[in-house]
């Protein structure tokens, strides 16, 4: 799935190419996908003659603000956007599309038909379902140390899936909780209350710098995921457990481990995260 980086390699490369188009018409093939309103037929409405102004994001959300609506889109597993002209062929699993004034399109395609979309009034969006109640974005003022010790000192959960949880903190997923608590030298299963002033002080270094440079290097590639453009992230270059099982570890050499913890596949090293 999709996590901050890339949710915001997504924003910034299609804010370049598509603010400022009118919305002709919207096609929606997979109803299911609107959330709100139920009727599919309110939302073109509503979307119809609606300019783009600005994209926003909240944790692995996607805003799209126009002159009245915020449209709230996520990705889920394998959702991508791409822009294209009218005349090029339609592919295969594309499930939306935002038709432009100017013959160019915004195609949403997604394999598994998970992603979701919901239309709200601009100023209602973060007071509704799906955005009410997430936790704080990792860049801002409010991701602060001592928020973050409040949380996990509250919970009697492991630090991995603590960390997954959207409302301690928005933006990460999978791949991001591995490579931060790799860098913080924090096992994954280590009771969440367990850690010491400097181990938090560490993970929340770490969780900043670990997304900061997935950002700049257009985040990580891992199965399907792509931007919007078709680029390729280079950050998958730079994990250090992530996805690399049995090979060994880039800084004391010992064999990458997998396991399973809070249901979820989990990489590293049992002898810097010990």
């Amino acid at each position: 799935m999709p996590e901050l980086p890339e949710v915001e390699t997504v924003r910034k490369t299609l804010e370049a190419l598509i603010i400022g188009k009118k919305i002709k018409e919207v096609s929606i093939f997979w109803p299911k996908m609107v959330k709100k309103p139920e009727e599919v037929e309110q939302f073109s409405d509503a979307l119809r003659d609606q300019t783009i102004l600005s994209i926003g994001r909240r944790g692995k959300f996607l805003l799209f603000y126009t002159d009245d609506y915020a449209l709230v889109s996520h990705l889920r597993m394998e959702g991508k956007y791409g822009v294209f002209q009218k005349v090029e062929p339609v592919e295969k699993h594309t499930h939306v599309i935002f038709h432009f004034t100017d013959d160019s399109e915004l195609r949403y395609k997604d394999v598994r038909k998970f992603g979701t979309y919901h239309l709200y009034k601009k100023g209602d969006e973060l007071y509704e379902q799906p955005l009410v109640g997430l936790g704080p974005e990792p860049f801002s003022e409010t991701f602060t140390l001592e928020g973050l010790k409040e949380k996990l000192r509250k919970t009697t959960r492991k630090i991995k899936p603590t960390l997954l949880d959207q409302k301690v903190l928005v933006g990460l997923g999978n791949i991001y909780v591995d490579e931060a608590l790799f860098r913080a030298q924090i096992h994954p299963e280590r009771p969440a209350p367990s850690l010491t002033d400097d181990e938090l002080s560490r993970l929340h270094s770490e969780i900043i710098k670990t997304l900061s440079e997935a950002v700049e290097k257009g985040g990580s590639t891992i199965r399907s995921y792509v931007n919007s453009q078709g680029q390729i992230g280079m950050f998958q270059l730079d994990l250090n457990v992530y996805a690399r099982n049995q090979e060994p570890c880039k800084c004391c050499g010992t064999e990458i481990e997998k396991i399973v913890v809070g249901g979820r596949g989990t990489h590293y090293c049992p002898k810097c995260q010990k």
